[in-house]
């Protein structure tokens, strides 16, 4: 599959965690063609992956939100931005995997207003389900609003370990509550996939035969088959 990522978080996590730099000049990442500096097809990164191509994100992109105050379509920006790039340039991707800040803000809500569905990772801690049910909130707004097409593809539980009863009991409320959309693959906690991110390598990379790296394979394995 060919697949591009778009960084769409401040911190630059994807951006470092494919080996990539996240201190770029500004014109050269997601910001810069937020604010109508460069286009797509200008700022796109090749991977050392066969396939997988980037956007890369840099800290500046914090500033967005106060930069298009004034806008009142600046929650369509992303969206009017990826679907002119996709009608002219001729480009074929059979993913966009767009990569969010851990809030609900301005560049949260674009992303979910460009896309067509939605993966959740959610940790098997207590204030994660909290978060989850605000989340939920803001997705069907955006339903009724902004994006009727939109989907949860579905509710990924990480840093899973079954020795934890808390753990065991967040597994179990979240699949009474939400059925079907959540996965049935969980992602264990593993270390190496922490090292992998400090090392700016995919985990699948750092350490092919970890558990981390077990669980992602399932992972990618069950959503294609629900695609």
């Amino acid at each position: 599959k060919k697949i591009l990522v778009i960084d769409l978080d401040p911190q630059g996590n994807a951006t470092t965690g494919l080996g990539l730099s996240n201190v770029e000049q500004s014109d050269q990442t997601i910001y810069g063609i937020l604010n109508g500096t460069v286009s797509i097809s200008e700022v796109i990164k090749r991977t050392k992956f066969k396939n997988l191509d980037l956007i890369t994100s840099n800290v500046d992109l914090s500033g967005l939100e106060v930069e298009t105050a004034g806008d009142n379509e600046r929650a369509f920006i992303l969206k009017t931005k990826l679907t002119a790039y996709l009608n002219g340039s001729g480009a074929s991707y059979d993913y966009i995997l767009i990569d969010c800040p851990p809030s609900l803000s301005l560049l949260t809500v674009m992303a979910l207003v460009s896309s067509n569905s939605l993966l959740v990772p959610l940790q098997t801690e207590f204030f994660a389900l909290e978060g989850l049910t605000q989340l939920i909130k803001t997705i069907e707004r955006i339903k009724v609003n902004l994006n009727p097409k939109l989907e949860i593809q579905g509710i990924l539980l990480t840093m899973y370990d079954h020795v934890y009863q808390l753990t065991r009991e967040v597994d179990e409320e979240v699949r009474e509550f939400f059925g079907d959309i959540v996965f049935d693959t969980v992602i264990p906690r593993d270390i190496s996939v922490a090292e992998s991110a400090s090392h700016g390598q995919p985990v699948l990379e750092y350490a092919p035969r970890s558990p981390g790296t077990r669980g992602y394979i399932e992972l990618g394995m069950e959503i294609l088959e629900h695609v």
